[in-house]
């Protein structure tokens, strides 16, 4: 079996650096303090045996007050896009951080070879039933949809009821199908819209009102950052 690529790393998290993106994949698995995290504006708290799959281009940011140690994999792997934030079964995942951890430090371990291919496992979900039917979603409908009520505060709830799904069932099915969270995906339906209207002629200002953003350098910040991000 082929490993999949990545870099594996045991890193220590402090004080914030800073938010930032990459052009790949972040995968942490926290294996002792609480690391606090912002992604897209979005924040969570990653405890032991929790983690986080950080999509490419995604902005975030990391601190931990007392302290935190991760297991950090780099990676462009794109199955990387079709897994939760957090691994299925916490347990095991913590145990499997620690062993990894240990196995970083010892010279000559095959860790960085079959480390991440052990996460994604750990991470990845069971294949669904042949025999299980699935309603499609048409992505390219939902997004016109959504596009003519950005201007609306929109919630993953309303998102999932258009596909008549549960918003568990949607983010699931977002991530697998698009290789985005559910929220970035609506940041994307904001900013294909909001480069359509301008190209159209509409004024900054016109176009961030319709586009759901509180000012006109609220989106020209959005549109800076997806551009320096491809």
């Amino acid at each position: 079996m082929t490993a999949p690529q990545g870099s594996l790393s045991l890193r220590r998290y402090g004080a914030s650096h800073g938010s930032h993106a990459h052009g790949h994949f972040q995968v942490l698995l926290g294996l002792d303090g609480v690391l606090e995290l912002e992604v897209q504006g979005r924040g969570r708290r990653i405890a032991a045996g929790q983690g986080c799959v950080i999509a490419p281009g995604e902005h975030h940011d990391f601190e931990s007050r007392e302290g935190s140690r991760c297991i950090v994999l780099d990676t462009p792997h794109a199955a990387w896009a079709r897994c939760a934030n957090d691994p299925l079964k916490t347990a095991q995942a913590l145990a499997l951080g620690n062993y990894l951890a240990h196995a970083l430090e010892q010279r000559g371990s095959l860790a960085q070879h079959y480390g991440p291919a052990l996460l994604l496992e750990a991470w990845q979900p069971q294949p669904a039933s042949p025999s299980r039917y699935q309603r499609p979603i048409h992505w390219e409908r939902l997004a016109g949809w959504t596009q003519q009520r950005l201007h609306e505060p929109l919630s993953v709830a309303q998102l999932a009821a258009q596909v008549f799904l549960s918003p568990t069932q949607f983010a699931v099915r977002c991530r697998r199908e698009t290789g985005l969270s559910v929220m970035h995906w609506l940041r994307r339906q904001r900013l294909d819209l909001a480069r359509q209207l301008r190209t159209r002629g509409m004024s900054v200002a016109d176009t961030a009102l319709h586009c759901g953003y509180h000012s006109p350098s609220a989106l020209t910040a959005a549109l800076r950052r997806q551009s320096q991000a491809q």
